[in-house]
């Protein structure tokens, strides 16, 4: 299992990993320039109804925040840990397009002017291959991608064309090491194929399977890309929204991904909650890091699975050799559009869950005397 103070003695790389951030629709309306709330959905045509729905399960929300307000306490965390990158997977497009998608019930939206809350928390890397970037059409995923590159934050996932979108965002991090990270998304997870970007076209980097050779052939890709110092990050969306099934197709291609001997983590996202965990040849995989950042306070129907939960992930890895050498979670809520502690008897609760789930691939999950948790592995 890991051994902090061995891990201690080595060139320890911290990361900060999450799953999906949400910023539009009733987040985008308490920011500072929210922009226009109407919605095309089938039941709600503003997107001040969310707003109120948060307002009426947990109290005011006061207008407008400030950009930091989001984050709350997952701030003083970060400035704690002091990772080396941040990367998310932003399920939002960041345009003032109208074009909203006529196939889709669904549409997230932020004003290009609220970015400023997505350097609040310093974020390096905004993994954009998802089921949500090109709700607003191609217009408004090709303004996303400038006004985040304006802003100084690296993409992943998606492009202008085919080429762009395959490439990875890449995050120095000093005497020449290179986080590098490429996004991907999969059918499964809601993303349609007619998204795919292609050598004309701006769009996602969309996966047509998990089959045997495109995991060879993103290792080959990967491995001719990479230099000796580079940590490698495979951050993909895929699966369902609820359950904590871990299909036979993702859990292969992981390990296929690993085997080719090119990728440091697989980062897999889409679940609205945590999924479980595994360490195979001493790489992370994250099956589904849940939801960070939403406004569906207030929904009901899925309750059971403590949706509201949210982790932040900070996996230690070898600077050397991208082996993980620790990995700490550190439990937060969803609670009026912000980032907090959670009770006590949330993160008990929580910590039993992942343990559950990550028994079945030989990981344990402790509670740490801070609070926070740790994953323990096998040799």
């Amino acid at each position: 299992m890991a051994q902090p103070d061995v891990a201690r003695e080595r060139d320890v790389m911290i990361l900060f990993l999450c799953g999906d951030v949400m910023t539009g629709r009733g987040i985008d309306q308490i920011l500072p320039s929210p922009g226009e709330p109407r919605l095309f959905e089938p039941a709600v045509g503003s997107a001040l109804e969310y707003l109120e729905l948060a307002e009426r399960a947990s109290g005011r929300i006061p207008r407008p925040v400030g950009y930091d307000y989001v984050w709350g306490d997952a701030l003083p965390v970060l400035q704690r840990m002091q990772p080396c990158g941040r990367i998310v997977n932003l399920e939002t497009a960041v345009t003032t397009s109208g074009a909203a998608c006529p196939d889709k019930g669904i549409h997230y939206r932020m004003h290009p002017a609220n970015v400023r809350c997505l350097s609040a928390a310093a974020i390096d890397c905004c993994v954009l291959a998802n089921n949500h970037v090109l709700d607003w059409g191609r217009a408004g995923l090709e303004e996303t991608l400038s006004v985040l590159h304006g802003e100084s934050i690296g993409t992943a996932g998606a492009g202008p064309d085919d080429r762009s979108a395959a490439s990875p965002a890449i995050i120095k991090t000093g005497a020449g090491g290179r986080i590098l990270v490429y996004g991907f998304a999969v059918s499964s997870s809601g993303a349609p194929r007619e998204w795919r970007a292609t050598a004309e076209s701006p769009g996602i980097n969309w996966l047509e399977s998990l089959s045997r050779r495109n995991a060879e052939r993103i290792g080959e890709r990967i491995a001719a890309e990479r230099r000796p110092a580079d940590i490698v990050i495979a951050s993909i969306h895929w699966g369902g929204n609820w359950g904590y099934g871990v299909s036979r197709e993702e859990r292969e291609f992981a390990h296929r991904l690993l085997d080719c001997g090119s990728v440091d983590v697989v980062h897999g996202h889409s679940s609205h909650h945590p999924k479980g965990m595994e360490v195979y040849r001493r790489k992370l995989i994250l099956y589904g890091c849940g939801d960070f950042l939403n406004d569906y306070e207030g929904i009901g129907g899925y309750e059971s699975f403590h949706p509201e939960l949210v982790l932040m992930y900070f996996p230690g890895l070898d600077g050397a050799n991208g082996d993980l050498l620790e990995l700490t979670l550190v439990p937060m809520r969803i609670r009026r559009f912000r980032i907090e502690h959670g009770p006590a008897d949330a993160l008990q609760w929580l910590a039993g869950t992942l343990d559950r789930e990550c028994r079945r691939w030989g990981g344990r999950v402790r509670r740490q005397a801070d609070e926070t948790l740790a994953l323990d592995w096998g040799a």
